[in-house]
């Protein structure tokens, strides 16, 4: 639809109504901030969950793998040949032996339960742009060290160079019953994954060292897989299942963390739709101004036809009014949406100041800090949305002035 000289020279005018129509220029102005917030909330809030979605399946996949392949009982004595098949399926990057044990560590009087993770020492390697404190390396078989999560360091007032105890409750029968098993480990790095659970509570050290405190000889706990194509990772390690049938069992990451990523998805969707709520209001502001313009302007329509100009030429200039006030709207969301995602963090920690509460407990969050992820593909739907509902409130309101009878309205004048 594209406009004429004249008809863009009216249409500029009847966006700045004049002095005696402040009522018409406020609601419009309305209107431009409704549009203006309402695409700002939508980009932040599904940044944010895209952001938290993306940012817990890296941190949460990217330390467990995308499926686990563990033997019954907690240990896999065949795990070389289970290694081998694993490595070998189709869609499969990388697979690598594990020991993943709940436990008890000690220090200084205080005790805190503990994942011990037992990893190959490419595995631990792979840590080390986490590592916070201390140096990452410096595990070796038998070498007597371990990495603890930043938080669980915290609880238990452990730094780097402290020794620790490691407490397995199944330790060695003797005539008096089972003795637990107790080995004193330093502390040769802190790392953080950035999930509060995992930093509260996981001890890595290297798969060795894992083996003797678990007394487990040879065998290890679990086969971690990594697959080019997570949605099918469960399809991708299915042959290794049914050809262990009966020794393995084989969960994915859909199935291990299946409650939460599903709570986050239908959360998603639900905001979406909550929030677009906020568009539509912001429409029907477009609407009431352009009706409040209409019914205000109804003699210069009434000359302006007179004049020559078509229905078709009244229905552009008020449709192109409307759709401007949507297009600066939506402009302004944008550029609210991304001032604010850039310095969101500064955001949540001014508000904390300022309530004395605290509102990201990584406790509750389960993330450090607070992610964004802004998808372009949302972003186009939003903006479509946005100028989609502006277009549609102008209809009506065009529609009456270009039905405008000249004769009718001069009459009476």
């Amino acid at each position: 639809m594209l406009l004429t000289p004249f008809e863009w020279t009216i249409a500029k005018r009847y966006m700045m109504p004049e002095r005696g129509e402040a009522v018409i220029a406020v609601v419009a102005g309305i209107g431009v901030g409704v549009v203006t917030l309402s695409v700002a909330m939508l980009v932040i809030v599904m940044s944010v969950m895209n952001g938290f979605r993306a940012e817990l399946f890296d941190k949460i996949v990217g330390l467990n793998g995308h499926a686990i392949i563990q033997g019954y009982g907690g240990k896999l004595d065949n795990w070389r040949a289970v290694l081998q098949d694993a490595k070998a399926a189709p869609g499969v990057v990388s697979a690598s032996p594990l020991i993943e044990q709940p436990l008890l560590a000690s220090f200084n009087g205080r005790a805190e339960a503990i994942f011990t993770r037992g990893q190959t020492q490419e595995d631990i390697a792979a840590l080390a742009p986490k590592v916070v404190a201390g140096n990452i390396a410096a595990l070796k078989p038998d070498a007597g060290k371990v990495a603890l999560g930043s938080q669980l360091a915290t609880n238990l007032g452990a730094r780097v160079g402290d020794f620790i105890t490691v407490i397995n409750p199944q330790g060695q029968s003797t005539p008096f019953g089972t003795v637990p098993r107790q080995i004193s480990y330093e502390v040769a790095a802190i790392f953080e994954v950035g999930v509060y659970d995992l930093d509260e509570r996981f001890v890595v050290l290297p798969m060795q060292d894992a083996q003797t405190l678990l007394m487990m000889g040879d065998a290890v706990g679990m086969i971690e897989v990594q697959v080019d194509d997570p949605d099918k990772a469960a399809q991708i390690v299915e042959p290794v299942r049914q050809k262990y049938a009966g020794e393995v069992a084989v969960v994915d990451w859909k199935t291990m963390n299946s409650s939460l990523f599903e709570a986050l998805q239908v959360e998603r969707v639900a905001m979406f739709f909550a929030l677009s709520i906020i568009v539509l209001v912001a429409a029907f502001n477009i609407l009431s101004s352009l009706i409040m313009l209409v019914r205000s302007k109804t003699r210069d329509i009434a000359i302006l036809r007179t004049m020559g100009a078509s229905r078709r030429s009244v229905l552009k200039i008020f449709v192109t009014t409307g759709s401007v006030i949507g297009l600066a709207g939506t402009l302004g969301g944008l550029a609210l949406g991304f001032l604010v995602l850039f310095f969101r963090q500064p955001i949540v920690r001014f508000i904390e100041i300022v309530t004395g509460q605290n509102l990201w407990d990584p406790q509750i969050r389960f993330l450090t800090e607070l992610p964004a992820r802004t998808d372009p593909v949302e972003v186009g739907l939003i903006c479509v949305m946005a100028l989609g509902f502006s277009f549609l409130a102008t209809l009506y309101p065009a529609w009456r002035a270009a039905s405008t009878d000249p004769v009718q309205v001069l009459r009476y004048e």
